[in-house]
């Protein structure tokens, strides 16, 4: 696959303060995105994802903290109580109120971070597994949103990336079950639960790596239930775009560095064998070295203000001894965006912050 010049095109972070408007369009995404994970920074509230697939509405909010199915959450209650996506629009996307309040989306001057990715609009029937699918693929980024009925049984499905994704996150939306992570650094005899901090369990991808054409579940979570709907993202790694690793912490304050060959946008680090939060980092809530903040992806809560690492022109380094980031001898894993490629086919260069 060709090298990506212009990352804006296929991801994008856009950071928001709510007005507290019973509806609103958000904009400056540069591309209408087929997959929307929001969060309040400021105060406490569910992250939720929307994506194109599935539809946008009262009822199609997925809860990363929650093992709840779609349209509810894991203490607040309903997407539809406290506000939801209502529309996937050119340049970004709209939101309304719930019937309670508009906290997740759109509270008054409560601060909200949005990470949108594109696929390739509303999907297509998918025959290359045993199980058929509904696929929004977008083969230039590496990313994809499949969608299928459960089996109850070990099978295949299609994924339409044309080359095996490195990372794939899923979730049963019909039936209170916990979300399903695969990456290629632990091997696909394993998996994470996005929704805990829990260390990974084994035996959930059927102990087969994924293909250029399907990846492969057993009765269990995203496919246990027969006739439930589930829903997946799938990654591959694009050069100058995404980069999904692991690493190995060093207990020091001057940490390890992680190579990613861009400037990164968006990442996620996750602790591999002992309990540990997702911590989310990106480029816009601070702008500068080392005051990049994170968000838990496991967890409702408010923003946590952190020096634990900087972002430079061709990955990140870790600045801090926390086990959350670079405990001595411990493994971490990785999903990483670029802002920017270090150099691009362009012959332009990146520069750190």
């Amino acid at each position: 696959m060709a090298q990506i010049n212009k990352p804006n095109e296929y991801f994008n972070t856009v950071l928001y303060t709510g007005d507290g408007s019973s509806t609103r369009s958000l904009t400056g995404v540069n591309f209408q995105p087929d997959l929307v994970w929001l969060k309040r920074r400021n105060d406490a509230a569910s992250h939720t994802l929307y994506d194109v697939v599935r539809g946008a509405g009262s009822t199609k909010g997925l809860a990363t903290n929650s093992l709840a199915q779609e349209g509810l959450t894991a203490t607040e209650g309903t997407t539809a109580n406290f506000g939801y996506v209502n529309s996937f629009d050119s340049d970004g996307f709209s939101v309304t109120a719930g019937a309670i309040s508009d906290a997740y989306v759109n509270g008054s001057s409560d601060t909200y971070a949005s990470w949108n990715w594109k696929a390739n609009g509303a999907g297509v029937s998918n025959t290359d597994g045993s199980i058929t699918s509904t696929v929004s693929a977008n083969t230039t980024s590496g990313f994809s949103i499949v969608s299928w009925v459960s089996t109850g049984v070990a099978g295949t499905i299609g994924h339409g990336l044309g080359v095996a994704p490195k990372m794939i996150i899923g979730k049963n939306r019909t039936s209170a079950y916990h979300w399903q992570i695969g990456h290629s650094s632990i091997g696909w005899t394993n998996q994470f639960r996005l929704n805990t901090g829990a260390s990974f369990a084994s035996n959930q991808w059927n102990n087969t790596a994924p293909t250029s054409s399907v990846f492969s579940v057993e009765q269990y979570d995203i496919n246990k239930e027969i006739g439930d709907n589930s829903i997946a993202y799938c990654f591959a790694e694009i050069k100058g775009f995404s980069k999904f690793g692991s690493y190995v912490g060093n207990g020091n304050a001057d940490g390890t560095f992680i190579y990613t060959g861009f400037k990164p946008a968006f990442f996620i680090i996750k602790k591999t064998d002992t309990t540990n939060n997702w911590l989310i980092f990106d480029n816009k809530r601070d702008g500068f070295n080392p005051q990049n903040d994170d968000l838990q992806a496991n967890s409702a809560n408010t923003e946590n203000p952190s020096n634990r690492l900087d972002i430079l022109s061709n990955g990140f380094k870790i600045r801090v001894t926390d086990s959350g980031v670079n405990a001595s001898g411990g493994t971490y894993i990785y999903m990483c965006f670029a802002e920017n490629p270090l150099v691009g086919t362009n012959g332009v260069p990146t520069t750190a912050r």
